[in-house]
């Protein structure tokens, strides 16, 4: 038995954010319906697919869920949805909540069919705040937070985005964590609420948890910003033959290492005495580390670094990172049969659990896939499905090569 199961969740999320957050809720054993437009998830056309609409990114974020097809601009399909949401736990959406409201699918007509649903908004911004009614999606959210133009203060040249969904893989794991405190207060009570989960709030606590600094306090003691992580040279060490990762932090590791490359006597160097000293003293620290890691090769450091307890390793690309030897080792890239797709490599749940494990269910479904199926569930008979797909409403399901 998951850990989750049992737990309903309705999810009206497109994109990565929402998706990826209700998978993690899927892998935990919750059963999740993903509610579509009649054009599918925008990112299922993303990338090679082995059938249309079946993308990688799709299929990374959307395993252990079915689909069903509603158009919620007709009253048949709003109708729909909230007969589904009477018998469901949470319901998770990231369109906008005025978009929402003009639908009529706030948070007062779910309360009305289900009092105990967790209601989930994936927004850009607070509603309270000017931002509200903004559009948003990762690229901006990682400039609004700064995030670029940390990298231009750093030395690295031009503002430029992480290469990643970074912002909605932060906030979606953030609204997961929101999630699981609102279920437990469900389950102790029956009482469900509103959650609104913003992207803008929830990465400037992030970036800010870091470079607040000196503004921690009124008045300030100094300027935001980590000089450690603001220095030009903090990024991977060039070695006489590659590059490595690595970071030295206590006093106790740079004395093992010092002593060990016969450079003891460095600690006596009011810039490398203590932790203190070198975060005030990062550009000349990371200089001296920069022309030191060049002396050696990489495979000697990491036996250096390694004898001192020191966290490093190589510098790993994408095509090096899948066939790492600890991810292989520890089981993280598995191989499943998907019903109509061929082989597909998921990822599995980097936490590992004693009793209730997460686990892939199934795989990423076809558009509408599950549409009759769930309708069913919900206490729809043949002839009012029949209808919902005579009127456009749904589709009939079971599509696929």
């Amino acid at each position: 038995m998951s850990a989750l199961n049992g737990i309903r969740v309705l999810d009206l999320s497109g994109f990565l954010l929402g998706p990826f957050a209700t998978q993690l809720l899927g892998d935990m054993g919750a059963d999740v319906i993903k509610v579509e437009p009649r054009e599918g998830d925008v990112v299922r056309g993303i990338g090679p697919a082995p059938s249309p609409g079946m993308g990688g990114i799709f299929q990374q974020n959307n395993r252990n869920k079915r689909s069903i097809v509603l158009d919620l601009k007709q009253p048949g399909g709003r109708d729909a949805l909230l007969r589904l949401a009477a018998k469901a736990d949470i319901f998770v959406y990231n369109v906008r909540p005025l978009a929402m409201a003009r639908l009529g699918l706030g948070y007062e007509a779910f309360a009305a069919v289900n009092p105990g649903i967790i209601y989930v908004g994936a927004v850009g911004f607070g509603q309270d705040g000017p931002y509200a009614a903004r559009p948003a999606l990762d690229d901006l959210m990682q400039g609004m937070t700064a995030i670029p133009s940390l990298f231009e203060r750093a030395g690295g040249g031009e503002p430029r985005y992480i290469p990643m969904a970074m912002a909605d893989r932060y906030t979606g794991i953030a609204l997961v964590n929101a999630v699981l405190g609102a279920l437990v207060h469900k389950l102790r009570t029956g009482e469900g609420q509103a959650l609104e989960v913003p992207m803008f709030e929830t990465l400037a606590q992030g970036v800010l948890g870091d470079h607040l600094m000196g503004c921690s306090f009124d008045p300030p003691l100094g300027p935001p910003g980590y000089q450690r992580h603001l220095s030009a040279d903090r990024r991977p060490f060039k070695t006489r033959d590659g590059y490595l990762c690595a970071f030295l932090i206590t006093d106790r590791q740079w004395r093992s290492v010092l002593e060990s490359i016969g450079e003891g006597g460095r600690m006596n160097d009011p810039r490398f005495a203590d932790l203190r000293a070198r975060t005030e003293h990062s550009a000349a620290v990371y200089a001296w580390l920069d022309a030191t890691f060049r002396t050696r090769t990489t495979a000697q450091w990491l036996d250096i670094l390694a004898s001192a307890d020191v966290p490093a390793g190589p510098l790993q690309t994408l095509e090096s990172l899948l066939e790492d030897p600890h991810l292989r080792a520890v089981g993280f890239f598995e191989r499943h049969q998907h019903p109509t797709d061929g082989t597909v490599v998921t990822l599995r749940s980097p936490a590992r659990w004693s009793r209730t494990p997460p686990d892939v269910r199934r795989l990423a479904p076809h558009l509408g896939e599950h549409g009759a199926e769930v309708l069913a569930e919900a206490g729809f008979t043949r002839d009012e499905i029949a209808a919902l797909v005579a009127s456009g409403v749904t589709v009939a399901g079971a599509p696929g090569p």
